[in-house]
């Protein structure tokens, strides 16, 4: 029987996708493994392979086509003994598949690009498959299943030429069948309670803002995911901030001292460098707080493994460095630039930019004296950090002295972290921060 191959789920949060590009034609024949397409992600475009081996028997959506939603049938494959007469293209989703019956009509008058024909609007997608009065499954196309419910007829009391006996197009338009016995109609459901609007509508915002000069810039996959998952975040997730003043001066002159020696290597560790180990080295110190929220319960980690987050052209990365706690600072810092590169480029795997406990966004670079973080679940919290400013400080003995002083705040899940052991993280944090060299200990 014909096989759909449907819409890639590439990562845990995709919800739909580009079909960026095919790499195979109808009627080629493919095995498993081969790659079939490249698929645009919200953070990357990755190569999808094929599961199933056979001929592709038709192309469903075009590629360069935008918004396919996981699971919508993207192509056929035929077995031996099959037809591509026996497909039905209306299983694709019509907001998403520019190619249906209109592509079908192309093909058949020996059109060069069918599957880049428009969609017929309103298809009528196939019925479930249906089962026999045992409740055997009855194996029928999507197509001979759809026209046998367009002509009312049981598919039970039709016998299948296809392979294995299956039910084909041919038999269903050649049935003599009795009509099919109508369902009783199902009540009427209860009308969904009315939302209130997340704001004002598309239209109403251009109308406000009619007269005036502006350019419209159309949203791409990864803007809508980071817009929807933090909006998400922000309403769902219990904030609560917690903020320190950390004083660098010992850290600058530790890693000025590092760097020196470590020149000949070609190695030249940044203070965010020193931000991820005393982060990670803190989650270990308070266990308790290297937590993720996951619905009904907390997983408590074993391992220290923070993601950064990376800004990008049209939105950010957060790359994970795992088991932070046990590498080395120069480790950390080739690996934190060769994350950043790759996440620039847009070349990162899933697994590099899922998973982690904690997050560190670092706005100092760019001048930004302090901020609020939002928590990216399921982190249970964010260090938010600004850059390192000479300040005025009291000393130790009471006197007034001049310090680089570097503001942080971390925003925390109160579903996961209370008060009291968001402080102790955050003091571990501090602490290795004005103490560096604790951290090679």
């Amino acid at each position: 029987m014909p096989t759909e191959i449907l819409m890639p789920a590439l990562s845990p949060t995709m919800e739909e996708g580009t079909l960026a590009k095919w790499l195979v034609k109808e009627g080629d024949t493919v095995s498993s493994g081969d790659l079939i397409a490249e698929i645009e992600t919200d953070k990357a475009t990755m190569e999808f392979e094929a599961v199933d081996e056979g001929v592709v028997g038709k192309i469903l959506i075009a590629e360069g086509s935008e918004g396919v939603k996981v699971n919508t049938p993207i192509a056929v494959l035929l077995e031996d003994g099959e037809s591509a007469d026996d497909i039905d293209t209306s299983a694709a989703t019509p907001e998403a598949a520019p190619a249906a019956d209109a592509a079908q009509e192309a093909a058949s008058e020996g059109g060069s690009d069918a599957a880049a024909a428009p969609a017929a609007a309103g298809a009528t997608p196939a019925p479930a498959a249906p089962a026999a009065a045992d409740g055997s499954r009855i194996f029928a196309s999507p197509l001979a299943r759809r026209i046998a419910a367009d002509k009312g007829l049981d598919l039970a009391s039709i016998k299948g030429s296809g392979p294995r006996g299956r039910i084909i197009k041919v038999d269903v338009e050649n049935a003599t069948a009795a009509p099919k016995a109508e369902a009783k109609a199902a009540p009427a459901a209860a009308p969904a309670a009315a939302t209130a609007p997340a704001g004002p509508s598309a239209d109403a915002v251009a109308k406000m803002y009619e007269g005036r000069d502006y350019e419209e810039v159309k949203l791409d996959g990864m803007r809508k995911t980071i817009a929807a998952r933090l909006t998400e975040a922000k309403q769902t997730i219990p904030h609560f901030y917690l903020r320190r003043d950390i004083q660098l001066d010992a850290l600058l002159k530790f890693r000025s001292q590092l760097n020196k020696q470590l020149e000949p290597r070609g190695v030249k560790l940044s203070v965010n460098d020193f931000i991820i180990k005393a982060v990670a080295l803190a989650l270990q110190s308070v266990p308790d707080a290297n937590a993720v929220w996951a619905g009904d319960r907390v997983l408590k980690m074993k391992a220290s493994d923070v993601a950064v987050a990376v800004a990008i052209e049209g939105g950010l990365f957060t790359p994970v460095l795992q088991d932070s706690d046990m590498k080395s600072l120069s480790a950390l810092s080739a690996e934190m630039k060769d994350l950043a590169t790759r996440a620039r480029d847009r070349k990162l795997a899933p697994h590099e930019y899922q998973g982690g406990s904690f997050a560190i966004s670092n706005l100092g670079m760019f001048g930004i004296d302090n901020f609020d973080a939002i928590v990216n679940p399921p982190h249970a919290g964010i260090l938010a950090v600004g850059s390192g400013v000479k300040k005025p400080v009291v000393g130790a003995d009471g006197e007034l002295t001049v310090a680089t002083v570097m503001s942080v705040t971390m925003s925390v899940d109160h579903r996961v972290i209370d008060g009291a052991l968001g402080a102790d993280l955050l003091k571990a944090i501090v602490d290795n921060l004005e103490n560096p060299m604790v951290m090679l200990a």
